[in-house]
């Protein structure tokens, strides 16, 4: 099963248009984490009940990232509002996709689905970027996997598939 965040959900999907506007960033953390208790209540734990995989495209390290290394915001709090939102449901497996933050920006000019994060500028960007690398640091052995991003997009998403049925 294959989720969206945010959105996938009826009331994901309203926060999705939320998050264009310009919130400050705790609104912005908790617009996050109510479309991700949602998924987590309506779509994810209860395909895990049923025995099924779930890929979801953000989660967890994602928040922790863009709102708390790109944002600034406390990560001891924003951690614990995050294991409210998902019940302390946590992946099994992260599959980083590591791209230089000018590169990455330069991919997604022009793109209009973007929601506020995705349109901040190189700075930003790169605190985002540094973020993630100090979370695969923190994190046990195996549990996250890097798959260059930097490669074209068949080439990124054969290897994250190859990642998935490895792992």
């Amino acid at each position: 099963m294959l989720t969206r965040e945010p959105g996938g959900t009826a009331a994901g999907e309203k926060i999705r248009e939320l998050l264009h506007e310009h919130l400050t960033p705790w609104a912005e953390a908790f617009a996050f984490l109510a479309a991700r208790a949602q998924i987590v209540h309506e779509v994810i734990r209860p395909a895990l009940e049923r025995g099924a995989i779930v890929l979801c495209d953000r989660f967890s390290p994602s928040t922790l990232a863009y709102q708390g290394h790109g944002r600034g915001l406390d990560l001891a709090t924003l951690r614990a509002a995050d294991r409210a939102a998902t019940g302390g449901l946590e992946p099994d497996l992260v599959v980083y996709l590591e791209i230089d933050p000018a590169l990455g920006l330069a991919r997604k000019h022009g793109e209009t689905e973007a929601i506020r994060t995705g349109t901040e500028g190189l700075d930003f960007h790169r605190r985002v970027w540094a973020g993630y690398r100090r979370l695969m640091a923190e994190a046990k052995d195996g549990h996250w996997v890097i798959v260059d991003a930097t490669l074209p997009p068949g080439q990124v998403e054969a290897a994250v598939w190859q990642v998935l049925e490895v792992n």
